[in-house]
């Protein structure tokens, strides 16, 4: 009996980062448009510190317009929050973060993590159940690896492992890079925010061009697991 061709391997889907939220009024009146525009899987809600009550109130006003468009709502740290604000998970900085929030969060949310300094720290994030790994973000001073090491990073990951990996990318073509390394998704944030173009023109423009370096990158020719949500490892 011959082998069923492999299925063609999906385009990485956007994680949109948002800006530090301390007013989501107008952010809430433009997310629906924004999300409707490209084929945004997740947003990392990044809050302002204040109190908990009024993070939770900031949280739930945006809810509806990030969840409502079929997109996972990811608090940026504030574990202690997820459940009470609605969210669908969060995300944290290095391993001992991770582990720490693990019992809170599974097996009903999302638990991603970035701040992996090496590979091994990388490979303990996935055995103990992390749901995506990110590679590519700000450490504590400010710096980041090269776009190169980045990109490498995240082909050793697809290659070997089975939890979805992200690229953080910093501009368009750092999307395109990440891309074509195999990432499963892409992060965007600060440069989608800032683009004199607008959000809208400029989360189009990073989508179209992880397509096209997707494209030019795979075809059809390699397959891979169905990594169609951040959620993948734990949920649906």
């Amino acid at each position: 009996m011959a082998n069923k061709p492999a299925p063609p391997r999906p385009a990485p889907r956007l994680y949109l980062a948002t800006p530090e939220v301390d007013d989501p009024s107008q952010l809430a009146t433009h997310l629906p448009e924004l999300l409707a525009a490209a084929d945004v899987a997740a947003v990392l809600l990044r809050l302002k510190q204040t109190d908990q009550r009024t993070m939770i109130a900031r949280v739930k006003t945006l809810a509806p317009a990030i969840q409502n468009a079929g997109a996972a709502l990811l608090l940026d740290g504030h574990v202690e929050l997820v459940a009470r604000a609605g969210a669908d998970g969060a995300h944290l900085n290095g391993l001992a973060a991770l582990e720490d929030a693990l019992p809170s969060l599974k097996p009903d949310r999302i638990a991603g993590v970035g701040g992996l300094a090496t590979r091994h720290d990388s490979m303990a994030a996935g055995e103990a159940g992390a749901d995506y790994v990110l590679f590519g973000e700000l450490d504590a001073k400010g710096q980041r690896p090269s776009t190169e090491a980045i990109a490498e990073r995240l082909q050793w990951w697809d290659e070997l492992f089975e939890p979805p990996c992200i690229g953080f990318a910093a501009s368009r073509e750092e999307a395109s890079e990440f891309a074509a390394a195999g990432a499963d998704f892409v992060l965007v944030g600060d440069f989608i925010w800032t683009d004199p173009r607008g959000a809208k023109a400029a989360l189009i423009d990073a989508g179209h061009a992880i397509a096209q370096a997707h494209e030019a990158a795979f075809g059809n020719a390699k397959s891979s697991p169905d990594k169609t949500s951040p959620d993948k490892a734990g949920h649906g």
